[in-house]
């Protein structure tokens, strides 16, 4: 039998939800029935060791920002990808190869294009302009797509408000996790004994690249309000970017140097979640946030920003909070309400470890992606 060969095309190799599901594709569909390989740009954390495991071609000028040249540039490189290449399926992820990769499959006459929606990339912080030009981008990037893969179902919901694409080209597949390593996590969790934290101490932890998105300011200004009137607390922030420089000199101006750490770019997410006592995430949109999911595979009840794909595994005061964008003070007091309350802690604890099922595992993301290419 004849494989199918697959391109799947991302904007970067971060340690994203979007590159965890594009690599994880790669690495491990049915290789009996699919041939995959990966289309990128350079300078992500897991290039060295994704092209070490999959087949992987990396474009230069394929970038996140907005680059009129670069972005002309990469999809005329693309596109001679795959004209060589001529894969039956075309599959992408992320907001900007979303665009210029499915508009170099369809210069290539490619019908089979699918574009996975992490959220989209227009959201209500941006102003009329820029938003209403995104909206645009996706519809038109609709209409040259067969199926549009939403990873949470506020997803269709948002596209459909907005006229992107139709109701059948819909095709909703969830986000997939190493469930196993998260809710039987076999070693002694260690990042307190690593940052020099009391074990008594509550440790409160969110994870994500530093961009706007994500609303980091937030999540130190809350850092500093707690410390201030609760010693025994610390947090971290897992990732890193850009703005890095930026959150170290607002640290600084709040003198929290002490109690807030910013841990970079790290792989023992397990070990992390499973050292902490919180979870929170101030985003301002998400798609299906897998870092929410990993926190409640790992036991924690996650306080949130409510937007989303949050929505769709939050439950309010049964496995988590959820909070306005920006309630800086719910927020801290939903964290404070989990300290001082053990059982509330602990029954919320064990509904967002339960509300974790095999339908957020990878194989059961894997099989409905091979399900998903079989039928085309």
């Amino acid at each position: 039998m004849n494989k199918i060969k697959v391109a799947v095309i991302i904007t970067k190799l971060e340690l994203g939800g979007a590159q965890k599901v594009a690599i994880s594709v790669c690495e491990k569909i049915d290789k009996t029935k699919f041939e995959p390989f990966l289309i990128c740009g350079c300078g992500g954390i897991l290039d060295e060791e994704t092209k070490n495991k999959i087949r992987v071609i990396f474009v230069k000028d394929l970038v996140r920002e907005i680059n009129p040249v670069k972005d002309l540039k990469s999809l005329f490189s693309i596109y001679k990808i795959l004209k060589q290449e001529k894969p039956g399926i075309v599959h992408t992820h992320s907001s900007k190869a979303g665009i210029i990769g499915r508009f170099a499959a369809r210069m290539c006459g490619i019908k089979n294009i699918i574009h996975t929606i992490h959220g989209f990339s227009f959201n209500d912080t941006q102003s009329f302009l820029k938003k209403n030009l995104f909206i645009f981008l996706e519809k038109i990037g609709a209409k040259i797509s067969k199926y549009l893969i939403p990873v949470s179902v506020e997803n269709t919901t948002k596209g459909l408000q907005n006229n992107i694409g139709k109701k059948e080209q819909y095709h909703y597949i969830r986000l997939g996790i190493d469930i196993e390593n998260f809710k039987n996590f076999k070693d002694k969790p260690s990042l307190k004994k690593e940052l020099n934290i009391d074990e008594k101490d509550f440790l409160v932890t969110t994870i994500g690249p530093f961009k706007p998105q994500k609303n980091l300011p937030d999540f130190i200004k809350i850092a500093k309000d707690i410390s201030e009137n609760h010693k025994n607390f610390k947090f971290v922030i897992v990732g890193d970017g850009t703005l890095r420089k930026s959150f170290e000199q607002l640290i600084k101006e709040y003198n929290i140097s002490d109690k807030i750490f910013l841990l970079g770019w790290r792989r023992d997410i397990s070990n992390i979640l499973n050292s902490s006592d919180f979870f929170v995430m101030t985003s301002l949109w998400e798609g299906l946030p897998i870092s929410t999911i990993e926190a409640m595979c790992c036991g924690l009840s996650p306080v949130v920003n409510d937007v989303d794909g949050q929505r769709e595994i939050i439950k309010n005061d049964f496995n988590g909070f959820l909070v306005k964008p920006y309630d800086i003070k719910t927020t801290e007091e939903k964290i404070l309400l989990l300290a001082h309350n053990k059982q509330l802690k602990n029954t919320l604890s064990i509904n967002a470890k339960n509300s974790i099922d095999y339908t957020f595992s990878i194989d059961y993301m894997i099989k409905k992606h091979e399900e998903l290419y079989s039928s085309l």
